[in-house]
């Protein structure tokens, strides 16, 4: 009798606890997927976030790391390295990409955070009187016919196409740093902002003709205290110049500084207003 009257018990009130107890289980299993969905919401926004951010860049001085962080390949950042070696520039998205070769998708993705110069995007209108001022450049003016570009005023410089106010201030600061101006219209290429097609028509028609003196020295006898004058050669350098002139038993050029370990490539022409054989 007491097993049977414990079986009815159980019968009856068992599936009353079963049913409250897979109600809980349902109510958890909810609050469980909602956290689920919060936390996946929260992994998209911290992926989102770890993803390296691109800032406007001028395409024309990409690195190789910056290229890889863009997603371009060996080649096409190689392209575009060899086409920079010539002196070219790129100057809109359509040059780039004739280039470099990427995708049109790629460009698409990258193209916005182009940044070109402002006398690019926005060119200064050729004056009236360019033409007139100056030489036509089918038709270059003679040494005599130039202006001498150490004492050239600011408004003469800005009549060249590409010179503004800026640049043609810049142009005098850096001349004005040496007493007795440039040496040379090579150290054009030191001012900040100036680019090869501009330097070369302010050549057209200016050009230095009252150089300021300075002093030079033989490259195959000169100490490491008078190499270390020059402009751009440190002591690391006057080192190596010193030990490759041993090696070689004297330079034959000028340009055999070019094999010089830790040698300033960029500004060799400037260096070699310095230095004769």
């Amino acid at each position: 009798m007491i097993i049977i009257i414990i079986g009815q018990c159980i019968y009856w009130f068992a599936p009353n606890s079963f049913a409250n107890s897979n109600k809980d289980v349902a109510k958890n299993q909810q609050q469980l997927d909602a956290f689920k969905k919060e936390l996946d919401a929260l992994r998209l926004v911290e992926i989102e976030n770890s993803k390296p951010k691109i800032y406007p860049f001028n395409p024309n001085y990409i690195t190789d790391y910056k290229g890889y962080t863009l997603g371009m390949s060996n080649e096409e950042i190689d392209r575009l390295h060899k086409f920079r070696e010539s002196n070219q520039w790129i100057n809109s998205a359509k040059d780039f990409q004739n280039v470099t070769k990427v995708s049109d998708s790629f460009l698409a993705v990258i193209s916005p955070y182009f940044k070109f110069p402002s006398w690019v995007t926005n060119p200064k209108p050729k004056p009236s009187y360019y033409n007139n001022t100056y030489s036509n450049s089918n038709k270059p003016k003679t040494y005599a016919q130039k202006i001498d570009l150490n004492i050239a005023t600011a408004s003469q410089l800005k009549k060249i196409y590409g010179v503004g106010d800026k640049l043609a201030e810049r142009i005098i600061t850096c001349r004005n740093k040496f007493k007795g101006g440039f040496v040379s219209d090579i150290q054009l290429s030191e001012v900040y902002g100036l680019s090869p097609e501009v330097i070369e028509r302010i050549q057209n028609d200016f050009t230095v003709k009252t150089p300021r003196a300075i002093k030079k020295f033989n490259l195959n006898t000169a100490t490491r205290d008078e190499l270390v004058t020059i402009q751009y050669i440190g002591y690391e350098v006057a080192n190596n110049i010193i030990e490759e002139r041993t090696l070689r038993e004297g330079f034959k050029s000028l340009d055999d500084l070019l094999k010089v370990e830790d040698f300033p490539i960029k500004k060799i022409e400037i260096i070699k207003l310095y230095l004769y054989l």
